[in-house]
């Protein structure tokens, strides 16, 4: 039991509405994101993401953005507080992927304790000297190896605690030099050094259970957003590997043109396997659900697998996870 709908959707508020689960009842998402404006406590969480699931009928995934540092839903006084992803690599130093793993175990397991089964993360995207600031300190390193093993290292943990990684932002965002939530970048570089390079993390993670796209032109390929280009998609199964769900970033940002139905319908139709609206209105909601349809047949066999790697969280000791970290750091708090 996966869904018929090809999309993700978020809700308004900290409960849901009559009109919000008759919605999700009807339409019948993949799934469920839940962002601040979602979360108050612990309990009511925990209520908010088993309404979700039963608006539908069944164990939806429900996601969240919870990376650490400035993109993170779930906060204090409740939940850990980080320190940007980028600066507790750079102050662990070699110990950077042990680390982040840590933390990794840690938050997924705060997320799992009250229903939340896949995280967006790990952030897969290289940080280079013009990278946005809006992304910059949410990347691992400054290139392929460091990447790539420590974004591994943190979707290993999340796995581990019966949460999905969703790998982000395929095929890479680190060159660009704007925010997809306000413009449209485009990127320039020529393929073969976007193959050895940005692509390169995302194809050594090319077996993770989903991915989320970039809102970013690369002229080598053609003018369209990855996330509204056939080419991109291609380039995304082809040339970096990757058989998992794919996922758009939230459509919404306002580097994709059109209406909302407009934006689903071009990510779907050029291969997208699920259309992502987070913002929670009911009129786009709407848009998004008759313009993104039902997924694919190809669509559903990669969300069930992707679903099938769900398990039980494993039991830790938080405190020695946490005392670990502190000592890798050398200090007493979060890193």
């Amino acid at each position: 039991m996966i869904g018929s709908g090809a999309a993700i959707f978020g809700c308004a508020g900290l409960t849901l509405t009559a009109a919000e689960r008759d919605f999700f009842r009807d339409y019948d998402p993949l799934g469920f994101i839940v962002f601040a404006r979602n979360v108050e406590t612990p309990e009511q969480l925990t209520r908010l993401t088993a309404d979700l699931r039963d608006s539908v009928g069944r164990d939806a995934p429900i996601l969240v953005d919870q990376e650490g540092g400035r993109v993170q839903r779930l906060r204090a006084p409740y939940w850990r507080e980080w320190a940007a992803p980028l600066d507790t690599v750079e102050k662990a130093g070699v110990n950077a992927a042990r680390a982040m793993a840590l933390r990794s175990l840690v938050i997924a397991a705060e997320l799992s304790a009250v229903g939340i089964d896949a995280n967006c993360a790990p952030v897969a995207d290289i940080a280079g000297p013009n990278t946005h600031s809006f992304l910059r300190n949410r990347c691992y390193g400054q290139d392929v190896e460091t990447v790539s093993h420590i974004a591994r290292a943190v979707a290993d943990a999340h796995l581990k605690m019966g949460v999905l990684p969703v790998v982000k932002h395929m095929p890479g965002h680190g060159r660009s030099i704007n925010d997809t939530h306000h413009d449209l970048p485009t990127v320039t570089t020529d393929r073969a050094t976007l193959n050895a390079t940005d692509f390169a993390p995302f194809r050594a993670l090319a077996d993770l259970p989903m991915a989320m796209t970039a809102h970013i032109i690369f002229s080598a390929y053609d003018d369209l957003p990855a996330t509204q280009s056939p080419a991109m998609i291609r380039a995304i199964r082809d040339e970096i590997g990757f058989a998992g769900l794919l996922i758009t970033d939230d459509l919404n940002m306002q580097a994709l043109a059109g209406s909302l139905g407009q934006r689903a319908a071009h990510s779907i139709a050029s291969g997208c396997d699920i259309a992502l609206h987070c913002k929670g209105d009911m009129a786009e909601m709407l848009q998004v659900a008759g313009a993104a349809g039902a997924m694919t047949e190809a669509a559903r066999a990669r969300a069930t697998a992707a679903l099938a790697q769900r398990r039980p969280a494993k039991s830790v000791d938080i405190a020695a996870l946490e005392a670990e970290f502190s000592a890798l750091l050398g200090e007493g708090a979060h890193g």
